[in-house]
């Protein structure tokens, strides 16, 4: 997720999926988070949805293809909770709104959080514009196109070190992301 360089983005249309599509997304979240990345195989979705593998890539024609329903619906879910931060914070308090959401998130569904946030991302598998409008936030809470992505790496690094348990035992954590809200709320 990257904010938008300078420029507000139109939330992109949800994409149309058969119920069917649908229910495997579905039980490919819920795979993801309570069994962990390396569970989430075409074997085990048909396991849970009692039907072959092979039968989910009528609807689905890839694991990536997968991945990447699961990470459209993170940023989307992501995005509409941090723009309804950004829309009902008060002046001054935008950045401490927003980092707030993300921390929740990241921390509800770590392994969600993971896919979406960390390592290589299939742009040209993403509804076009979702990336922008998920990241547009960030610039909507600094107001500067540089800034908006230090806050955002800086949101990401802080919530991949939190999930992760890489933060020396006893640290204030809340603290620590007060912290961080002050430091980008200065003034611009």
């Amino acid at each position: 997720m990257t904010p938008p360089v300078g420029r507000t983005a139109a939330r992109p249309l949800p994409r149309t999926r058969s119920p069917r599509a649908t229910e495997i997304v579905a039980a490919a979240r819920a795979v993801l988070e309570t069994e962990g990345p390396g569970a989430l195989t075409m074997r085990r979705l048909g396991e849970i949805l009692g039907i072959r593998a092979a039968s989910l890539y009528k609807h689905l024609p890839s694991k990536g293809a997968v991945e990447a329903a699961l990470v459209e619906q993170e940023l989307d879910d992501l995005g509409e909770r941090m723009h309804e931060a950004i829309d009902g914070a008060a002046v001054g308090a935008e950045v401490p709104a927003l980092l707030a959401v993300y921390r929740a998130r990241a921390r509800a569904g770590p392994n969600l959080y993971r896919l979406a946030t960390a390592g290589a991302l299939d742009r040209a598998a993403l509804r076009p514009g979702l990336e922008d409008w998920a990241g547009e936030p960030f610039y909507r809470a600094t107001g500067e196109p540089y800034r908006a992505q230090a806050l955002w790496a800086a949101a990401h690094g802080a919530a991949i070190l939190e999930i992760d348990g890489r933060f020396l035992v006893g640290s204030d954590l809340d603290q620590m992301w007060l912290a961080l809200a002050r430091a980008f709320s200065a003034e611009r």
